[in-house]
């Protein structure tokens, strides 16, 4: 009789030491980069924020910095060690950078609102297929994108109009722009047709259809619409230039460029010999045109992403 041993495997119950799992080296099917390459890449990260921070900080720190400490860094400076706010102080009391600074603020709301609206409504009419002239309207605007009538006819059109020295020369050019309506067509045409169906059948108009369905699930892409529309009209100083004669019409942009690259001297109705350096009123109004545009994006941002993505998913 033969007898065999066998022998047993450890139990995995009392007295078992389980090893701790091991960290997958895959995360979402790619490899976990190594420390040295994080900590390129955080370097490179760091740099694209130095290269962004040092010059607006640069911008902010010369407007509240004086004479000899101007001089002493050579016309910019990264950090004043005595702040003052005399440059804002001697521009708000000029009047002519408050005055183009409601200028830009009038301008930017009531184009950004209008241009929203129309280009809400030239989407739609575009994004329904049974419409009256669909097509042709879709290439008229397609072709926008290609080819611009040039500088010298749109002036003749804003003549012919009389808009010519009207704040509606800044605000009617740019109203509508071929990307966007593009943009928020693409999403319109992304509402199932049943939804639009079912409203008809409860007795909805076009005009009610597109107000109380297609506006409140548009709020992404409309955003989008308004801070493109907000920034270039906030930004813009060449049509000023071309269409307005007053000077008490310009807008802040405007009177940027002028004081800035232009180099020509701000009147702030100060003495000269109280006057606050050149280079912080210049600085000064620049960070004044920074402002606005700062304080809005952040509430706009969030849409900002969301709004792109959805309304480029097809067209």
């Amino acid at each position: 009789m033969v007898t065999t041993t066998t022998s047993a495997a450890p139990a995995a119950g009392h007295g078992a030491r389980t090893r701790p799992a091991r960290r997958p080296r895959l995360i979402a099917g790619a490899p976990v980069p190594s420390p040295a390459v994080r900590g390129l890449k955080g370097l490179v990260l760091l740099l694209c924020c130095a290269l962004v921070v040092v010059p607006f900080l640069g911008v902010v720190s010369t407007s509240l910095a004086d004479q000899r400490q101007i001089t002493g860094a050579g016309g910019f400076v990264l950090w004043p060690s005595h702040p003052t706010f005399a440059a804002y102080q001697a521009i708000f009391r000029g009047g002519v950078v408050t005055r183009a600074t409601l200028v830009s603020i009038g301008v930017t709301l009531v184009g950004a609102l209008l241009s929203m609206v129309v280009v809400a409504l030239l989407a739609y009419s575009l994004s329904r297929p049974g419409s009256f002239g669909h097509r042709p309207m879709l290439v008229l605007v397609l072709l926008t994108m290609l080819f611009n009538a040039g500088m010298i006819p749109n002036y003749l059109l804003i003549k012919q109009l009389g808009l010519i020295d009207s704040w509606w020369a800044l605000i009617l050019p740019p109203l509508v722009s071929a990307f966007q309506v593009i943009i928020v067509r693409a999403f319109f045409m992304e509402v199932p047709a049943e939804i639009l169906d079912a409203a008809r059948i409860d007795g909805a108009g076009e005009l009610q259809i597109l107000t109380r369905i297609m506006l409140p699930l548009s709020k992404a892409v409309l955003a989008v619409v308004v801070l493109f529309q907000a920034v270039s009209y906030w930004s813009a100083f060449f049509n000023a230039m071309l269409y307005l004669n007053s000077t008490d019409k310009w807008p802040l942009q405007l009177v940027l460029r002028t004081y800035v690259v232009n180099n020509a001297e701000l009147s702030t109705g100060m003495p000269a010999e109280s006057m606050p350096p050149q280079q912080s009123l210049q600085m000064a109004v620049l960070v004044i045109s920074l402002i606005p545009i700062l304080l809005v994006y952040p509430f706009l941002q969030k849409h900002f992403a969301k709004g792109v993505v959805v309304g480029a998913v097809k067209g």
